[in-house]
């Protein structure tokens, strides 16, 4: 098996190496070892292997973006004062699979005006569709023949589905005006606004489907791929150039989150192509320390630049989470509080090979929008004109995700005051378009130097993100408090409305009998709801844009000023999308492979 904590003394030179073993970068690697085994491919890869319980068994996936855990790498801000002055951790894969390797594992796809609102040649939807076919073997509906049924994911619903929860849910979401579907996801059924049951990357059996373990270790452990290595625990530091600007070898050096002693610095050559895929938050560090970017970021470093590149670092985006928990008269077996809450041993559960180590706690997945004028009115005419340019036009364009989750996510002290027996679900809300912008930029040269980073989340002059969020708060909770299973709202974890207030949290020991009207909001209650977003607004791990097609890539994702550079990552994307983005991550790799094996005439 070609898999390394070192590299070999023989390994000094390589026909292409992928700078970061991560979601993209493992399928990069396996689909070019598959079109030709000769081909000599080095992964890099900052973090450790992937082989974990944590990451195995679905259930447990907080463990891995927690602080303190190895398998992410946690980036921090500096304060944000639109954040009220916090410092925000954006945690990204950092072990081999990248975020496949730690995420929550929802499968939804990107809008069809997602792909196509680019303009960008090769990018369409129509044009992207046969990769996101060919990375799935799809285990759900498929009326219209648009998923893919032998690829290397699976997705389905894995073991278990808290089924009571999930019918309410949908039925809430019905009734309140929305369409539900059994595939969301086709790029074109019911205009993908609506809810469904959800699928996951979970196969049948309850394994986490990654893409190291899908298409980099079974190529690793076979004999007809011998060319095929993987360094693990291993830092990139930079490319390095001919005087033609062409790639000629990467340099590195041991992690010292894994090596404790000095590790001197190493070269390995490259005698076709480079592709770094290090991630929106990781790329563009390579690349500046490389001498490609913005002269100004780069003088402020101290580094010597080869190809200006302004868009480098610039332009990140991330979808802005919140998550809103409540009451229920769910029973034990129906949420994951148990494990949430520490009130059962993990390893009883992987002992007992318990049906719910295969389930993410998220059962429905929900595109959603506003179904009546006055709600975009009510939003004030700044949020109105910004509707009708970008959205009221584009039927297809959601104004945000939800998705039901049957567990409390917070710190578990904020239960204790209720009981510690007691079950909770929560709604998870995200804006899919945000107006905002943030960048991540070097400081020095040194890998240890700490980045400029901001998320810039919220700052958008119109405050069209912070209204888009408004939305969401007052839509969940209309759909929360309409489910049979509905006990109140956990009060520290909402706005702080006043008593007076006709939005003041409750809590029930019976659901609220009869027509539920919805709550009505004061102008005070709005600020009181902007303050809370501001105060608890963080990531939802959706990094992306920030070397993005058409400022840094090109639409064959060569660096622009350079020749055998790729990149191939979330941060190519020119646009945001609306799904969660590891579906876009493994697209990327399946894209980047086929342009890669198409220049070197494989596979003909």
């Amino acid at each position: 098996m070609g898999l390394y904590k070192e590299l070999p003394e023989s390994l000094t030179e390589v026909d292409i190496i992928i700078a970061g073993g991560g979601t993209a970068g493992c399928i990069v690697a396996a689909r070019l070892t598959d079109a030709d085994p000769n081909l000599s491919i080095l992964v890099i890869e900052r973090g450790s292997n992937n082989d974990l319980p944590t990451i195995a068994y679905p259930l447990f996936f907080m463990q891995n973006i927690v602080p303190g855990s190895k398998a992410s790498i946690f980036y921090q801000t500096a304060p944000e004062e639109q954040l009220d002055g916090r410092e925000i951790i954006v945690p990204a894969g950092g072990v081999l699979g990248g975020g496949s390797s730690i995420n929550l594992m929802m499968y939804t796809r990107a809008q069809r005006s997602d792909f196509d609102g680019w303009g960008v040649p090769g990018w369409s939807a129509d044009e992207m569709l046969p990769y996101l076919k060919k990375l799935e073997t799809y285990h759900g509906v498929d009326h219209n023949g648009t998923h893919g049924h032998d690829g290397p994911i699976n997705v389905s619903t894995g073991t278990f589905t808290s089924t009571r929860f999930q019918n309410e849910f949908l039925s809430v979401v019905e009734e309140t005006g929305w369409p539900t579907s059994d595939d969301l996801q086709n790029l074109d059924s019911s205009n993908g606004i609506g809810a469904q049951p959800a699928l996951r990357y979970v196969s049948p059996d309850g394994a986490r489907q990654d893409t190291a373990n899908r298409y980099l270790h079974p190529r690793l452990q076979s004999s007809t791929n011998p060319n095929l290595h993987v360094l693990l625990e291993t830092s990139v530091i930079r490319v390095l150039f001919d005087d033609n600007k062409r790639v000629r070898a990467v340099e590195f050096t041991r992690n010292p989150l894994y090596h404790d002693t000095h590790s001197p610095t190493q070269t390995v050559k490259a005698r076709k192509t480079i592709v770094i895929s290090s991630g929106a938050l990781g790329t563009p560090p390579i690349l500046e320390r490389s001498g490609i970017g913005s002269p100004e970021v780069l003088s402020r470093a101290k580094v010597e630049v080869v190809v200006p590149l302004p868009g480098v670092g610039a332009e990140y985006e991330d979808h802005q989470l919140c998550v809103y928990p409540y009451h229920s008269s769910l029973s034990p077996s129906e949420t994951a509080d148990s494990v949430a809450l520490g009130r059962v041993d993990p390893a009883t559960l992987i002992q007992n090979n318990d049906p719910t180590l295969g389930w993410n706690t998220m059962d429905v997945t929900c595109k959603l929008r506003p179904l009546a004028d006055k709600d975009i009115t009510d939003l004030g005419p700044a949020f109105e004109a910004a509707w009708n340019n970008d959205f009221a036009n584009t039927p297809d364009k959601p104004l945000g995700m939800i998705a039901p989750v049957a567990v409390f996510p917070n710190n578990p002290d904020l239960v204790s005051v209720f009981g510690p027996d007691k079950q909770y679900f929560s709604i998870s809300c995200f804006t899919v378009h945000p107006y905002s912008r943030g960048h991540i930029h070097i400081t020095s040269p040194e890998l240890t130097s700490p980045p400029d980073f901001k998320t810039g989340f919220l700052t958008d002059k119109n405050n069209l993100d912070i209204k888009m969020h408004i939305w969401l708060y007052k839509t969940q909770r209309e759909i929360a408090r309409r489910l049979p299973l509905y006990r109140g709202e956990v009060t520290p974890c909402h706005p702080p409305f006043p008593p007076s207030s006709k939005a003041s949290a409750v809590h029930l020991n019976q659901p609220l009998n009869g027509k539920v009207n919805n709550i009505s909001y004061t102008p005070q209650d709005d600020a009181i709801i902007e303050q809370h977003i501001r105060q608890n607004v963080s990531t939802t791990w959706h990094s992306l844009g920030t070397c993005k097609i058409g400022s840094v890539v090109d639409e064959n994702l060569n660096v622009y000023g350079t020749t055998g550079l790729k990149i191939a990552d979330l941060s190519v994307l020119p646009g945001n999308v609306a799904a969660n983005t590891n579906n876009m991550a493994m697209a990327v790799g399946e894209k980047a492979a086929g342009v890669i094996i198409g220049e070197l005439g494989l596979g003909i």
